[in-house]
């Protein structure tokens, strides 16, 4: 079956203007008695919401009991919502299951490593692969879908709600039949299981499939590549549920798109959404913003890499806060700009829609303190003004829907293998942070004002310049190969220490470090230096280094040592080097973490030698970060203000699109956390002739 068009979320109203961008939030009315209702949407349309997300957790509502249905409230809240101009993405209401369902087959709740089986009371109490679970929620779903499949308002499908949030690991009984089946698919024979896991070691071999469990808790360390293959199978086991719900809804509307809502945020690893993306119409994320000296960079790589897991082709952010959460150990108020500069952040990175989580904020439930887009305080708030001021900034920016993303001359490698595995018992040093990492090169290349792509493993790299693969652990031969070809195909790799250790069975590449990446690179490394926890290094440049250093052998005569250690075990050893074989390109290797600041200096050096520059005046960088779409006709330049204070741009020339900066002498100046968008011929810039860059990057 041909899948519904990915953007049927945007169509344009009946009137025939150009499409808009979608704007809303999760609505959750059945909270609020029905005199609510009209005010809701009188303020909706006063906002320019122009879509919600409905049912999410409705199913006790909609299902009271095994053989009762209400949907009659659905009804009227559906028809209340299209007669006002407003679109739904409706849920299917099965991401919590109701109390008479766990009460009457409990065997669908999750067990944990340890042997407890999670009770009701909270959400996600299911197990990924329970049967029981399926043929219920199933049930749900062929009736919602079969009752609204012409309903005018629906727009599209909303599975479930954030898959494995909470339930992502499940060790119980039906875990163990699913695991066992799913490594017979991945391994064919018992021998090509116990060769991939090396039961040899500790007596672990395997006679009888029945006999595997999953990495329940054990007296000492459990296999490690068992480890990884239950991260693997549990991903699959959930995108299993996940098309599962799908099929359903493509049999009975197939005009209608379908969307779940991702994570990719922070620390939330268990789902491999690269794989994901590619059962779904369109790719959909929530992205909450964490407290401290990187929030905006994470924000930003975050959204980076949801436009690549999107494929380059535009996205829908499901949820973000107005302003506070309530699952943080502090939840602080955004400050003022933080909410439109927030959401245009996404917008930039390739969201073609903007929602909160949610509505109308809590009077009760866990909850009721998370910001919303009608706060407790009501509608005469400074939040609700930001909100509507919003809607306007996104009507303005109309001309920009269904455009994409420019891509960068740079990418920044992010491999949800590596990170899991890194981050797993029995390592050289537990104080390893595959995305710290990761998001520390983010960092630098924020903080140079150079563009770069976050991508996957999977990802062409032939039309970048630069490549940064920070904490590839697991390379399997081919993508090492792949990583060659780059190199020798003129393309400039720089990668971190513990890479290129292991295969994709978890098993080490043998005859020295940096293993399936060691002549590439130039050198071999004997055993690994980690550091313990606060204990540094300094490099003969002027760096500093912690968490981790290598005992480095340059072993091929076109590398050479960009920077050596001056202190610590390695003293007078390399710590940075570079080989330059023919062919034109490089492949640089750090050896330790430098962190963001630290990272400026040695990746500032690298892209100048691969002769990718930054795009913006010099006085501006790291202050502002650029983000360029394109319809093929037209360029949108989005310029952020990372500060809180103005930044001066200076003269600009294109037309502005939005109001968030200032007029002054001096030209364009960006209030503190202010967006200003550029809009310039493709293949133009605001700040002169566009060449590679304005300037090298310093």
């Amino acid at each position: 079956m041909t899948p519904a068009p990915a953007h049927h979320w945007l169509r344009p109203p009946a009137d025939g203007s150009p499409a808009r961008f979608a704007y809303g939030a999760d609505y959750n009315p059945e909270q609020w008695p029905r005199e609510v209702w009209k005010e809701d949407v009188r303020l909706m349309r006063e906002a320019g919401v122009t879509i919600v997300s409905v049912a999410i957790f409705s199913w006790a509502r909609l299902q009271p009991a095994e053989d009762r249905w209400d949907f009659e409230w659905l009804d009227e809240v559906l028809d209340l919502l299209h007669s006002n101009g407003i679109t739904v993405d409706l849920a299917t209401a099965t991401a919590s299951p109701p109390p008479w369902l766990t009460t009457l087959h409990p065997e669908i709740l999750p067990v944990t490593r340890t042997g407890e089986t999670l009770a009701q009371g909270a959400r996600q109490h299911w197990r990924p692969t329970s049967p029981v679970f399926r043929e219920y929620a199933l049930r749900l779903v062929e009736a919602m879908a079969t009752r609204y499949a012409d309903h005018p308002a629906l727009v599209a499908w909303h599975i479930s709600n954030e898959l494995g949030c909470h339930n992502i690991y499940d060790y119980s009984d039906d875990a163990a039949r699913y695991f066992r089946d799913w490594l017979r698919t991945r391994y064919g024979t018992l021998d090509g299981l116990n060769h991939a896991w090396a039961t040899s070691f500790w007596s672990q071999r395997y006679g009888d499939w029945d006999e595997i469990q999953p990495p329940r808790l054990a007296a000492s360390h459990a296999n490690p590549t068992q480890q990884l293959d239950f991260k693997r199978f549990s991903s699959d086991a959930l995108k299993d549920y996940l098309r599962a719900e799908r099929d359903v809804l493509r049999r009975l509307t197939p005009a209608i798109p379908v969307t779940t809502n991702f994570m990719v945020m922070g620390g939330t690893k268990g789902m491999s959404y690269p794989d994901w993306a590619e059962e779904i119409d369109f790719v959909s994320n929530d992205h909450y913003a964490h407290p401290g000296p990187q929030r905006l960079d994470e924000l930003s790589f975050s959204a980076g890499l949801t436009h690549s897991i999107a494929g380059g082709r535009p996205w829908f952010l499901m949820e973000h806060s107005t302003s506070a959460v309530n699952w943080q150990t502090v939840n602080l108020a955004k400050r003022e700009g933080e909410l439109a500069r927030d959401s245009l952040v996404h917008v930039a990175h390739g969201a073609d829609a903007v929602c909160f989580f949610q509505w109308r904020q809590s009077a009760a439930g866990a909850e009721k303190y998370h910001s919303a887009m009608v706060p407790h305080a009501g509608p005469d708030s400074e939040v609700f003004r930001a909100v509507t001021a919003l809607g306007r900034t996104l009507e303005a920016l109309t001309p920009v829907v269904g455009s994409v993303r420019e891509p960068a001359r740079a990418a920044l490698v992010y491999d949800w293998e590596s990170w899991w595995a890194v981050e797993r018992d029995s390592q050289p040093s537990s104080l390893l942070d595959y995305r710290q990492e990761a998001l520390d090169w983010y960092s630098a290349f924020l903080s140079l004002g150079v563009r770069v792509d976050v991508v996957t493993t999977s990802a062409d790299l032939t039309g970048y310049d630069f490549v940064a693969a920070p904490l590839l652990h697991v390379v399997p031969r081919a993508l090492a190969g792949r990583l060659e070809a780059f190199v020798r195909g003129g393309g400039h790799l720089a990668t971190t220490y513990y890479s290129g250790v292991v295969d994709e069975n978890d098993h080490v590449h043998l005859g020295g470090y940096p293993g399936a990446l060691r002549e590439l690179l130039g050198i071999r490394v004997e055993e690994f230096g980690p550091l313990q926890e606060g204990v540094e290094v300094r490099l003969d440049n002027g760096l500093t280094g912690g968490l981790w250093t290598d005992r480095i052998e340059v072993t091929d005569p076109e590398a050479t040592v960009l920077a050596r250690y001056g202190s610590g075990d390695q003293a007078g050893r390399p710590a940075i080097t570079r080989r330059v074989p023919a062919g034109g390109g490089s492949a640089a290797y750090v050896s330790t973490r430098l962190g963001g600041e630290g990272l400026s200096e040695v990746l500032g050096s690298l892209l100048s030698g691969a002769g990718v520059l930054s795009e913006l005046p010099a006085e501006v960088r790291g202050r502002v970060e650029l983000t360029v779409r394109t319809d093929g006709v037209h360029a949108y330049w989005f310029l952020v203000n990372r500060t809180d204070g103005p930044v001066a741009c200076g003269t600009v020339a294109g037309q502005l699109m939005t109001g968030h900066q200032e007029a002054a002498e001096e030209g364009l100046v960006l209030p503190p956390r202010g967006v200003a968008v550029l809009r310039v011929a493709t293949g133009a810039s605001p700040f002169g002739p566009r060449v590679p860059g304005t300037a090298p990057v310093e």
